[in-house]
């Protein structure tokens, strides 16, 4: 099942680039913007994030915390998140949990199965998605003015 807004956010509990463990519920009280993505170092997941780390200020101004996540293990994302100075946490979902619950996963995506679609999420305060883009085709890229608008009509 896709989530949409309107719903509660599914609850999850990963590990971090640097082997800590998040949870949606540590951010309880700010809005969230959760960014799925299907792998680490290819073209688009990296333009995206690098755009999200050029934009931080304006999300932290917004009360957003943010949040990427991928399939990918720890130590994949660790040296992706020094390479590119991401400065929000990248969080592995290798055991495909948070994808499956937000109803994210490709079955297959270049001969792999079970990888992240492209997709971003808007979590407001009270743990209800506000925003919801779940993209098929990986190389389409996320409606970032949407996320901005909803955003700033959380404040």
């Amino acid at each position: 099942m896709n989530i949409k807004a309107g719903d509660k956010a599914p609850a999850f509990s990963l590990v971090d680039s640097d082997k800590n463990k998040v949870s949606l519920a540590d951010f309880s009280g700010h809005n969230v913007i959760l960014l799925f993505f299907p792998a680490a170092f290819t073209g688009v997941c990296t333009k995206e994030l690098c755009q999200v780390r050029d934009e931080f200020s304006l999300y932290e101004g917004l009360d957003a915390k943010v949040l990427g996540i991928s399939v990918d293990g720890i130590f994949t994302l660790k040296k992706f998140k020094e390479l590119n100075t991401y400065n929000f946490p990248l969080l592995s979902d290798f055991n495909k949990e948070a994808s499956a619950a937000y109803g994210v996963l490709y079955s297959e995506w270049n001969f792999m199965k079970g990888v992240s679609k492209r997709s971003t999420f808007v979590i407001d305060k009270a743990g209800i998605v506000r925003f919801a883009q779940i993209l098929e085709n990986a190389g389409d890229y996320p409606d970032f003015e949407g996320v901005k608008k909803t955003l700033q009509s959380l404040k």
